[in-house]
């Protein structure tokens, strides 16, 4: 059966960078009838924190993206470091006692001399005399896994053929100084246990996918199939970590106020071959859900185009299910006045604006008092309807000579005080005849 994983670190908060991760794992398990794993990367236990662990949870919850499984690496240290006693015990883990900064020396020295700045194997050469007299100064060592030399080779589902010639690499590190692990180690443990049988992520671990196919092998297992997207930029093609901090879902969502389906919706869909759309659930996306549809260039993300993307699905949104969420702002009008407003919506949250205009009180803005006594004179008697504001419109073109902007744009202003909005045919009876009245006499109501 069909398992991917999303292995975010929680030491901070997720963004669209890596919710599109997130995406392309949950519509690949979800196409396949396959499981989704949210794995907690927290092995960096000084900067992880609960907070963020308890942020991520929310924010995958909120954007739809549910877990079938979910665990912490923080709790398998165990086999880690069984996992590391076998490869110690098959040579391909070797102790490094060189410092940072000695190990800085080198690189430069290489890429003095023309050389690539891949790691030397000195330590291979250490007797056990030499490593015991370096850790008589209190030198703690480090441990990197030993890489074949030979070429790895692929088929990634994104970006076809793919070969990583580890003889050009340094030997990756393991485990740190402080017996801490990085993420390598860790990560292919977690694959292998947890039965991955496809990795979905960034391109940025491509090179890393080389190293971690080997490590696949060293323990005894096959590695999962791969598929590496590219990476998301900015609308002018600049990175986008840069402004990532105001890309937070969290920010998205209560500072922004976006619809989780909009966020979905764009990210599913930038750097592939289908067009941008508006969805308005899950099974929308999944229908046409294909990661060979990815193109290998950059994803431009533009959160501009997520604003309209926002208003798409605002402007289609039933009464039946923004009902409650205008009812806790305060902003349910009813059905009709959600019909009205819906089309001006970028933010479901601007339709308090609209109600406030609605209910009242409105300063109402009038340029021309004559006319607005006109207009007073020839509102249509009894209840005001949709018909209405034709009939009001048509008895004031005739009794006025007006026309066009010069007709519409007064009554708006006296009405709403404000130049743009809903149209006033559906406004007109939301007001009511009372209001309306009140407004074209100068008063707030």
């Amino acid at each position: 059966m069909t398992k991917v994983r999303f292995a975010p670190s929680p030491t901070g908060k997720l963004h669209v960078g890596n919710v599109r991760t997130a995406i392309f794992n949950y519509l690949f398990a979800r196409k396949a009838g396959g499981t989704f794993l949210l794995r907690i990367d927290d092995t960096d236990t000084e900067r992880s924190t609960q907070a963020y662990e308890d942020g991520i949870r929310e924010d995958l919850t909120w954007l739809g993206i549910v877990w079938d499984e979910t665990f912490k690496q923080s709790d398998r240290f165990d086999r880690y470091d069984a996992a590391a006693q076998t490869l110690k015990e098959k040579g391909l883990l070797y102790a490094c006692y060189e410092t940072g900064e000695e190990l800085e020396r080198k690189r430069r020295l290489q890429m003095a001399n023309g050389r690539p700045p891949v790691y030397d194997r000195a330590a291979l050469e250490l007797t056990d005399d030499e490593k015991a007299k370096l850790e008589a100064e209190g030198r703690q060592p480090h441990w990197r896994f030993k890489l074949s030399g030979n070429p790895v080779e692929w088929d990634d589902m994104v970006r076809g053929h793919v070969a990583i010639e580890t003889s050009s690499l340094s030997d990756p590190i393991l485990i740190r100084e402080d017996g801490s692990y990085l993420y390598t180690l860790p990560s292919v443990v977690d694959d292998i246990e947890a039965k991955i049988t496809h990795i979905i992520r960034g391109e940025d671990h491509t090179t890393n996918s080389g190293a971690q196919i080997e490590i696949f092998e060293a323990l005894g297992a096959s590695a999962p199939v791969f598929g590496h997207q590219a990476l998301l930029v900015g609308a002018d093609g600049g990175k986008l970590s840069k402004r990532m901090g105001s890309l937070g879902i969290q920010d998205l969502r209560d500072e922004d106020g976006l619809e989780p389906m909009a966020i979905m919706s764009l990210l599913a869909k930038i750097g592939t071959s289908d067009p941008v759309d508006a969805f308005a659930d899950i099974d929308g996306l999944l229908e046409g859900f294909d990661l060979g549809k990815l193109s290998r260039s950059p994803a431009r993300f533009d959160p501009e185009e997520l604003k309209r993307v926002n208003a798409k699905l605002l402007h289609a949104m039933p009464y039946i299910e923004a009902k409650k969420r205008l009812a806790a702002m305060g902003a349910d009008g009813g059905e009709d006045f959600w019909n009205a407003v819906r089309p001006n919506l970028e933010r479901l949250a601007d339709a308090k604006a609209w109600a406030a205009l609605v209910e009242g009180p409105v300063t109402p803005v009038i340029e021309e008092a004559d006319y607005a006594e006109a207009a007073a004179q020839h509102l249509p008697e009894g209840a005001l309807t949709e018909a209405s504001w034709g009939e009001w419109t048509n008895a004031l073109k005739a009794a006025t000579g007006r026309k066009g902007k010069q007709l519409f744009m007064p009554l708006r202003l006296m009405l709403t005080g404000e130049p743009r909005g809903p149209e006033m045919a559906v406004l007109l009876p939301l007001i009511g005849r009372e209001k309306v009245l009140k407004r074209l006499k100068g008063e707030r109501a």
